[in-house]
């Protein structure tokens, strides 16, 4: 009688031979390839846009970082430019603006981490409590609506509003007997208002996401739970929190890997000198050194260092997120 141990030994060597039988020989490697390629050639030819795409907007753009550790000349061109090495990333550690900028970057990115980034999710959470069908779709389409709005025209409602003359901010607060402010020009007040102009702009658009991962929650879970006595408030906690964690916690890594890229239009749209102590952020300083001052390289030095920062910044998000919920990008 066989053992069971020579038994599972034999059936580990048969699968292994199977794999290795539908494995093609290394030098038919190139034909599997042309094969699937004439196969599957509808499914690579709907690919091949977002394939060129990435190529010509994400990847030739990278030959120009070189600019960073050159002295860049647009008369004699990235290749004939001399070589200086780091010295633009040492002027710009030296540099106390752009060091405010990356400040102020981080400030505000770990603002709206704590204050954005909730926000979507506990409103997922409040339309998937409303019963009336009819008010859910129409306060949805109205909260979703502000993300679809130019960032000119949402920069342009908050310059109305917070207007010391008309706007009706400092009405209501004239009604109080309290003078005008013109809060834009005060560093004090720009980042609440760019905080919370970004809740109200991209909040009902980004619970579309959270939304969605609700609706796949298996609702005999909320059956079982109705069937022991749970109110809506405990199945919310019990139920439908921990079963969106996990799209929670890829929107959480995405959302630090973005946190260096701070709403460049919307800032550039309400900042001023007067408040370039506290919005004044890296993406800002970029421009002003490569399109205001035509110094491209200390700017492509400062878009590097930024890029660096936020691929590291996902990374370690990555991995945290694996090693302690089991849940990652990759």
């Amino acid at each position: 009688m066989s053992h069971p141990e020579h038994v599972s030994t034999s059936t580990e060597e048969m699968v292994i031979e199977a794999q290795e039988a539908q494995k093609p020989p290394r030098g038919d490697k190139l034909s599997s390839v042309l094969h699937r390629l004439r196969r599957d050639w509808q499914i690579y030819l709907m690919l091949a846009p977002i394939i060129i795409w990435f190529l010509v907007f994400l990847y030739k753009p990278m030959y120009g970082l070189q600019i960073a550790f050159k002295d860049y000349s647009i008369f004699r061109g990235v290749a004939d430019s001399s070589w200086i090495g780091l010295e633009h990333f040492q002027n710009l550690f030296s540099n106390d603006t752009f060091v405010r900028a990356v400040w102020n970057t981080i400030k505000i990115s770990a603002l709206n981490l704590l204050f954005g980034f909730p926000a979507p999710i506990i409103l997922a959470l409040m339309f998937n409590e409303l019963l009336n069908a009819s008010f859910k779709r129409i306060s949805q389409t109205i909260v979703y609506l502000p993300h679809f709005i130019s960032s000119v025209i949402i920069a342009g409602i908050v310059i109305t509003a917070f207007s010391p003359s008309a706007g009706i901010i400092n009405t209501i607060l004239g009604w109080f007997g309290m003078e005008p402010v013109y809060f834009l020009t005060k560093p004090e007040w720009f980042r609440p208002i760019f905080i919370g102009t970004g809740i109200w702009q991209e909040a009902g658009f980004g619970s579309i996401v959270f939304l969605a991962a609700i609706a796949g929650v298996n609702p005999s879970l909320y059956e079982s739970a109705v069937v022991d006595g749970a109110n809506r408030w405990q199945m919310m906690w019990k139920i439908t929190i921990p079963s969106i964690l996990p799209t929670i916690m890829i929107m959480l890594i995405i959302r630090i890997g973005n946190i260096m890229e701070v709403s460049f239009e919307l800032i550039i749209l309400l900042y001023q000198p007067a408040t370039y102590s506290t919005a004044d952020v890296v993406n800002t300083f970029i421009c002003r050194q490569g399109l205001q001052s035509g110094q491209y390289d200390m700017a492509a030095a400062a878009g590097l260092f930024n890029a660096l920062v936020a691929f590291v910044l996902v990374m370690t998000a990555n991995t945290l997120s694996r090693r302690f919920s089991r849940t990652s990008l990759w």
